[in-house]
């Protein structure tokens, strides 16, 4: 096996685990939002979309590197409490988007190296699946990123109304 393999494969066990962390992520997300309709509907749109990357990714690791071992048991008590952190802040909705879009980002550069490395490997199959994934982690990205402004803006007209605007 060469190093570039091992390092990809390696490297598609991380975006797995960071799947994984984006489900329980986005899962409980989802699930408290509550005066935010239009974030609520795009965080259930990537999460049915992140489900269906992890098992893609799954395949992947499947046919080169065997079952996937999750890694990242820390990540993923991580991500359970930047939740349960954000449930206590005032401004939960504001750092909960933020937080996303920032995992986001991470996952996007995730899939510029693994893209690269299966360049490398030749492995048209994995570019081919790691590029659709990765269209779907930009659009999402972007879609935060263009929305954030009007998400803060009615945050704080909610608050300053004394409406529930944490959720």
């Amino acid at each position: 096996m060469t190093h570039v393999q091992i390092h990809f494969d390696a490297w598609l066990r991380d975006a797995f685990a960071a799947e994984g962390q984006s489900i329980t992520m986005l899962s409980s997300l989802a699930k408290r939002i509550q005066n935010y309709p239009d974030l609520k509907t795009r965080v259930e749109d990537h999460l049915v979309e992140t489900q269906a990357q992890q098992e893609l990714l799954r395949g992947l690791l499947e046919r080169t590197a065997g079952p996937p071992l999750i890694r990242s048991v820390a990540g993923r008590l991580s991500t359970a409490a930047q939740g349960i952190s954000g449930m206590l802040a005032g401004d939960e909705i504001i750092k909960s988007a933020m937080s996303t879009y920032i995992f986001e980002q991470g996952e996007i550069a995730s899939y510029q190296v693994l893209l690269a490395a299966a360049d490398e490997l030749g492995d048209e199959e994995a570019e081919d699946v790691l590029s659709r994934i990765m269209e779907q982690e930009v659009a999402m990205a972007s879609w935060l990123h263009d929305h954030l402004d009007v998400l803060t803006r009615i945050y704080l007209m909610r608050d300053e109304r004394d409406l529930q605007a944490k959720r």
